[in-house]
């Protein structure tokens, strides 16, 4: 039983190590894929509550983040030309920024030294006291 309970950690392992290799191997197509699939859904967005339009607002709303790479990405849509940016744009509760900038979230810089924060922990580059 205890060789049956390795056997499957040891397979457990290997698919999340070739998993990880293949995510490697093919990071620009994946993040290629992602941003234009994330594009087209903007464009497509719409209030109605369809999945795509609550994927958007679910993704804006836990990353703090709107657009693809800043809320200007909004400007080309036929919702943002409608009725202005969406609800979940919003840096503060129950505000409904229309098409004020100033309103939403831009904190882009934000995450990219969060990751930059990330990595140089990875890479060891702290002090140890």
């Amino acid at each position: 039983m205890l060789k049956l309970y390795a056997m499957f950690l040891t397979l457990i392992f290997l698919v999340e190590l070739v998993a990880a290799i293949v995510g490697f191997v093919f990071r620009h197509e994946i993040r290629n894929s992602f941003k234009s699939n994330y594009e087209r859904t903007l464009k497509q967005y719409n209030s109605t509550g369809d999945y795509r339009s609550d994927a958007v607002d679910k993704i804006q709303n836990t990353l703090h983040c709107c657009g693809v790479t800043d809320y200007r990405d909004w400007r080309d849509t036929n919702y943002y030309s409608e009725k202005g940016f969406p609800k979940s744009c919003c840096k503060l509760e129950n505000c409904s920024p229309q098409r004020d900038a100033d309103k939403v979230n831009n904190e882009l810089v934000g995450i990219f030294l969060s990751y930059c924060l990330s990595r140089a922990i990875t890479n060891n580059q702290y002090e140890i006291v």
